[in-house]
């Protein structure tokens, strides 16, 4: 693993943008899988501000989200499709019906499941996968105890990252308590992973993945076993 570290979440978000620009740049066709939450939203705000300024296309990418709660629609507020539509797609040139994520409010989930595992694998993979670090570990909605080989499937959400994600919602009761994820395995077929950490309560979870054992009971462990990650974290997220 390769480790960026940097002052603050702006510098942190402006280098993971420099970074996506520059594979997008150079492979046009770009499969990029994407994240949700707070950690990227600076991210995608650079990549917008280039896209804006210097016209770095997106028409040829293709996306792929880590995940999408399980009885939301796509034109719910709170839904990672309407988020991305507004933090990202909304803003650029790319073709939206390359950008994929899990539907949630389909009637049979375990087949939802089943059709995007196959999406990714018949665009060939994914090249680059953004991703986020819960401070229990999680990776996608992939939480503690998920094994290493799982695919696509679904989750029941932690209590902690449902409490974690309340401040998206209206109360905590709101929040949905299950979701579709890539699997562990999917995102470790991902030729390239690109890592964001912030904020010193991360710090923590930084530390174990960097000096911990790799166990599923801290399902980000198993990214050092992948031949290439890049780690950019500011400088509250890394221990002393």
């Amino acid at each position: 693993m390769k480790m960026i570290e940097v002052e603050n979440y702006q510098q942190m978000s402006e280098k993971a943008a420099e970074y996506i620009i520059d594979k997008v740049t150079n492979v046009p066709s770009m499969k990029l899988g994407l994240a949700t939450g707070g950690t990227p939203v600076g991210t995608y705000k650079h990549l917008i501000e280039d896209y804006q300024k210097n016209g770095t296309s997106y028409r040829n990418v293709t996306t792929f989200n880590l995940d999408e709660y399980i009885g939301l629609s796509g034109e719910n507020k709170n839904s990672y499709r309407y988020y991305m539509n507004d933090m990202f797609f909304n803003h650029i040139d790319i073709n939206k019906g390359k950008t994929h994520i899990p539907q949630g409010d389909v009637s049979d989930i375990q087949k939802e499941c089943l059709r995007y595992e196959e999406l990714i694998a018949e665009n060939g993979g994914i090249d680059l996968q953004i991703l986020g670090i819960g401070g229990n570990g999680h990776i996608g909605f992939n939480e503690p105890g998920t094994s290493f080989h799982s695919k696509t499937h679904i989750v029941d959400l932690a209590p902690s990252t449902i409490e974690a994600n309340a401040r998206f919602f209206n109360q905590l009761e709101e929040v949905p308590t299950k979701a579709i994820t890539m699997g562990i395995s999917t995102i470790m077929k991902s030729k390239e992973i690109l890592l964001l950490v912030s904020g010193e309560s991360k710090k923590e979870a930084l530390d174990k993945l960097i000096n911990g054992p790799v166990d599923e009971s801290f399902p980000a462990s198993i990214l050092k076993n992948h031949p290439r990650v890049t780690i950019i974290a500011d400088k509250a997220a890394v221990a002393n």
